[in-house]
């Protein structure tokens, strides 16, 4: 007889497991809340995703402290313009041994930083797109080879890449069909007038707070597994692709704000990560099922990223957040 929990039990785990992190995480980052919440949808929804923010804003203690609270381990990579694919994924290298007199010479993979539970990749669009390619694989099949030899990540694997949204010099733009490899678009603000002042006592102090591990390793896989057996309402998946089906020009449904401001909009893809990130966020909540609610709170971070805007757009300072406002009060599945 299995001893496994029962699906309404983990939605219960996962429903305290969202307070807990959410608790543990203020004792090292201050405010932050709907960012902590969105990274959750993405782990549990076994996406990646994209952190956007001004320097100073805490993503990559937010990472690295989400690690801890989940007692995984963490991985960073610095992307410079010098950097190299087995610089992220790792390589083969000769070692050599003496046997019987004679030396013999076998390769040996050293892995690289991707080989971790949660990556880091900082500031992703300061390197060439050979490189940046060399997560595709990683992020899509959770797997990289090397030479001839493919070699499975640690499970769970997630990547969490920043990009700082202001300094353009000497920066590649991320290829479309890298950016539709995230799950999420998340961007991070500026921290209230209260906020800012308690980060200023807090981390000018002796005591910078410490995370305690709080959900296992075992626990989160238990949780991403629950995700995909979450009900989604009919109206739910109706409004996913609805939106998705929207968000394209040359589409039937198309509002005149996207035939006007968009040049393409989001594929298939963006369907599946509005529902699947919809499941993750209503097993948050401990919800039985997901339902148009977690779709709409999900518009912006699952199809901004999706979306490339017209040089129209560019001109009057038309952003993909204010395409994607109109149509939420468009599209109704």
């Amino acid at each position: 007889m299995s001893n496994a929990p029962s699906d309404t039990a983990l939605l219960e785990r996962a429903r305290s497991a969202r307070t807990t992190l959410l608790k543990a995480l203020a004792e090292r980052v201050v405010g932050q809340e709907d960012v902590v919440e969105l990274m959750l949808v993405s782990l549990l929804a076994r996406g990646h995703a994209l952190l956007v923010g001004v320097p100073g804003l805490a993503k990559t203690l937010l990472v690295s402290s989400l690690a801890e609270a989940l007692g995984l381990s963490f991985g960073r990579v610095q992307f410079t313009p010098d950097l190299l694919p087995a610089d992220i994924t790792g390589t083969d290298v000769i070692n050599e041994t003496v046997e019987a007199g004679a030396v013999r010479r076998t390769l040996r993979f050293l892995p690289g930083p991707i080989f971790h539970n949660l990556v880091l990749a900082d500031e992703i669009n300061r390197t060439p797109p050979k490189t940046q390619s060399a997560l595709l694989q990683a992020m899509q099949e959770r797997k990289v080879t090397v030479g001839t030899t493919t070699h499975a990540l640690p499970d769970p694997f997630l990547v969490f890449a920043t990009r700082n949204p202001i300094e353009q010099e000497g920066t590649y733009p991320l290829p479309e069909a890298q950016l539709d490899r995230f799950l999420l678009e998340i961007h991070v603000d500026y921290p209230s007038e209260a906020e800012e002042r308690e980060i200023a006592r807090r981390t000018t102090s002796a005591d910078v707070g410490t995370v305690a591990e709080v959900v296992s390793a075992d626990e989160i896989r238990a949780l991403q597994l629950l995700v995909p057996r979450i009900p989604v309402t009919d109206a739910a998946v109706s409004l996913a692709v609805a939106l998705g089906r929207a968000t394209r020009p040359s589409g039937d449904t198309a509002t005149a704000e996207v035939k006007e401001f968009v040049r393409f909009g989001a594929g298939p893809r963006g369907s599946q990560a509005l529902v699947i990130a919809a499941k993750a966020r209503a097993a948050l909540r401990g919800q039985a099922a997901a339902d148009v609610d977690d779709i709409r709170a999900l518009i912006v971070p699952v199809l901004r990223h999706r979306l490339v805007l017209s040089y129209r757009a560019e001109a009057e300072g038309i952003r993909d957040v204010d395409v994607l406002a109109r149509l939420a009060t468009k599209v109704s599945g």
